[in-house]
């Protein structure tokens, strides 16, 4: 009996474990970005996404609240609805579908039902690779986020979970958005990307997100008086306080920036955006990791 259990957990071990075995991606890569609020997805990838698009892949950048609660002095519907509009405007900007699910922020919980939905928008979607928040950080919406990405990881291959929507027969590479928080880790950056040349892009996402960028985020850094009042003097503005969003991590991990770009180069790269492969889904090996991120010509 002992040694029919031990030959059953072998292979459902098997089968898991082929299931995320190393795989090239496709010619044409859909990647999915998984934020918690509408501006996540383009300050933790916006460069990224962009170079994707740039090369003929298909990007989706989806926010799981409708980020109603993100403002001093407005809130509810009328927020939301705001914020819904300046997503589009950036994934306008970038060439992407921007898409935006109706939870309110602040409130967000990995519950069942969240991660059905979760399943669904990875699954209609046809993900290859997909980004997310790791599941600790300093915003709870961001942490649950993580959960709930990180709990749909291996469901959506599975037929009768979510049933009405097709499972993957193949399941993504899950990798987690880079940040500075240090404890219980670190982030690990198996892959670190040069932004340089579409930082301005990003800034321009940015620009979008006018009630967080210009409103929110300057009045909870209190910093709100030193917002300019013109459109081109505020756009100059946010590159001098935002663009740095970028310096952090291209100075953090400047030796794996050398690794992936060469010295040379590496050492000169400015603003970086970086990720860590998930240990749930696919694993890429490390030559292929620049076939799934292929920006190092």
């Amino acid at each position: 009996m002992r040694h029919g259990i031990v030959s059953v957990i072998a292979c459902l071990v098997v089968v898991m474990s082929s299931n995320a075995l190393a795989q090239k991606p496709p010619e044409q890569i859909r990647v999915l970005v998984i934020g918690a609020h509408p501006d996540d997805p383009d300050w933790y990838a916006g460069g990224t996404a962009k170079k994707f698009v740039e090369k003929g892949h298909i990007v989706r950048l989806l926010s799981l609240t409708n980020g109603n609660a993100g403002h001093f002095e407005q809130g509810g519907a009328p927020l939301a609805q705001r914020r819904f509009k300046e997503a589009q405007c950036a994934g306008q900007v970038i060439g992407a579908e921007y898409v935006v699910l109706d939870n309110d922020d602040g409130k967000l919980l990995p519950t069942l039902e969240n991660r059905e939905e979760v399943i669904r928008q990875i699954r209609s979607f046809r993900a290859d690779l997909v980004l997310t928040h790791r599941p600790n950080d300093y915003h709870p919406d961001h942490r649950n986020t993580g959960l709930l990405v990180r709990d749909a990881a291996y469901m959506v291959t599975v037929p009768n979970i979510v049933a009405g929507t097709p499972h993957l027969r193949k399941n993504p590479v899950f990798a987690y958005l880079g940040d500075h928080f240090t404890k219980p880790s670190p982030i690990e950056a198996d892959v670190a990307v040069d932004i340089d040349d579409v930082i301005e892009r990003k800034l321009d996402m940015f620009d979008c997100h006018d009630s967080q960028f210009y409103e929110w985020l300057p009045y909870n850094e209190n910093i709100l008086d030193q917002v300019p009042e013109g459109a081109a003097q505020r756009r100059a503005w946010l590159a001098k306080n935002y663009a740095p969003v970028g310096l952090t991590p291209a100075n953090t991990y400047r030796d794996r920036l050398k690794e992936l770009y060469g010295s040379e180069k590496g050492a000169a790269i400015k603003y970086a955006e970086v990720f860590e492969i998930s240990e749930y889904g696919t694993q890429p090996s490390a030559d292929d990791l620049k076939l799934w991120f292929p920006f190092y010509e």
